[in-house]
């Protein structure tokens, strides 16, 4: 699944109280908006970013310089979706839907477009993987939330800003905190936009513009530490997030962890086989309920297993129908986004094929490099073999192919 992302970021943020605008606060070595952007420039199920900026923004080029050209970074194989700007507006909704105007001639009615706001910098891999496949299907589209975790209380007098009376206490139950990603299909959101503004409503956030036409967007779960920097304290909290996700260990903590993975697949109709992402001429397919890249579902059981995260069938169920089909290179994303949440990076994998054909050498590098790519290492830590069971059992009657992966994971 392929989506667009827009960013409103035209605010100025008036209760941050600082002369520079939130959105480009520094931040744990890099600005709000840079960590805000992150998930979404290293997803490539992103097909594009609009981000819309005020007309006097001061901060915005060099932002972009950065995310051109981030310091130290390893070459890419594959190019980061593109980014651009759109003018924004005095509202929220105004932004949004000046970026979702700069799509006009790229997304068509039904594509996802999600919106994420400037001043969300803690977004998980993790939930943006949840909130694109929760709603991956669905006709309308939906939201992160989180339950309201506090009594609430309603003010007597909201205009006593210091200590006002409470009026009563709200039932918290069923109650959410609207968080971002929103996540809708391109022609409905520009529509519901266009309606609230022809009224000269003002929408706080995409789904309420959904509910005003008589919509029932979903809440999809999300971490409560989604959190949005509103004021210099908040900026604090997102600081102390990222920093407990992505502090290295010393060398003394620094734990090695190794695992294992096998997979096999059997040999049906078909004119070509996928290993390691790379499509290769064959005289079968393979049956399989995704696309039966056996390469990468024994990495992902590698990687899982040294992360002590269980297995490939409890991730991306063979019973579930969204992973009909499904590119195995997404279930690498998925597994590679859940070490990285947990502290872990691979430190290099060795990967073997075992078939009588297809000939593996051809397509060495192709598989290595696209192996490098998913696992964010350089090439020179992937390696490729391939054997044959001179003829024995199954595999010997080309009755099918299997792979076996061995990964190394580092904690920090």
């Amino acid at each position: 699944m392929r989506y667009w992302l827009v960013m409103p970021a035209a605010g100025s943020g008036s209760r941050f109280g600082e002369a520079t605008p939130k959105q480009y606060a520094p931040l744990a070595g890099r600005t709000v908006i840079e960590w805000a952007l992150a998930p979404f420039l290293e997803d490539p199920c992103c097909r594009g970013i609009v981000v819309a900026l005020a007309a006097s923004d001061l901060w915005w080029p060099a932002v972009a310089a950065r995310l051109s050209a981030p310091a130290g970074a390893a070459p890419r194989t594959a190019a980061r979706p593109a980014l651009s700007t759109a003018a924004g507006g005095a509202q929220r909704s105004l932004s949004v839907r000046g970026a979702l105007a700069a799509l006009q001639d790229q997304a068509r009615d039904d594509d996802w477009v999600l919106v994420h706001d400037a001043a969300r910098p803690c977004l998980r891999a993790s939930d943006l993987e949840r909130l694109l496949t929760r709603l991956a299907a669905d006709a309308l589209g939906g939201l992160l939330a989180t339950p309201a975790p506090d009594t609430l209380k309603r003010a007597l007098d909201t205009s006593a800003a210091d200590a006002p009376a409470v009026a009563q206490t709200v039932e918290r139950s069923g109650l959410y905190r609207a968080l971002t990603p929103q996540m809708f299909r391109y022609r409905r959101l520009c529509a519901a936009l266009d309606a609230a503004h022809a009224a000269r409503r003002f929408p706080t956030d995409e789904a309420q513009a959904l509910e005003w036409l008589g919509e029932r967007p979903q809440l999809v779960a999300g971490e409560a530490d989604n959190l949005k920097v509103t004021t210099a304290a908040d900026l604090v909290l997102a600081e102390a997030v990222l920093r407990a996700r992505h502090s290295p260990l010393t060398a003394q903590d620094r734990v090695m962890r190794i695992g294992s993975g096998l997979d096999v697949h059997a040999f049906g109709p078909g004119d070509f086989i996928m290993l390691a992402g790379v499509r290769i001429a064959h005289s079968r397919g393979v049956v399989a309920h995704s696309d039966g890249d056996v390469v990468l579902h024994a990495l992902c059981d590698a990687l899982l297993g040294a992360a002590g995260l269980g297995d490939i069938g409890q991730h991306f169920p063979d019973s579930d129908p969204q992973w009909r089909g499904a590119d195995s290179r997404r279930f690498v994303s998925q597994v590679v986004a859940l070490l990285r949440e947990r502290g872990l990076a691979v430190a290099n994998a060795d990967l073997t094929v075992v078939a009588q054909s297809p000939r593996i050498s051809p397509h060495r590098e192709a598989m290595r490099s696209n192996i490098a790519e998913l696992l964010g290492i350089d090439a020179n830590r992937v390696n490729i073999k391939a054997t044959t069971t001179e003829g024995l059992g199954f595999l010997g009657r080309t009755e099918g192919v299997a792979a076996q992966a061995i990964v190394l994971l580092a904690e920090g």
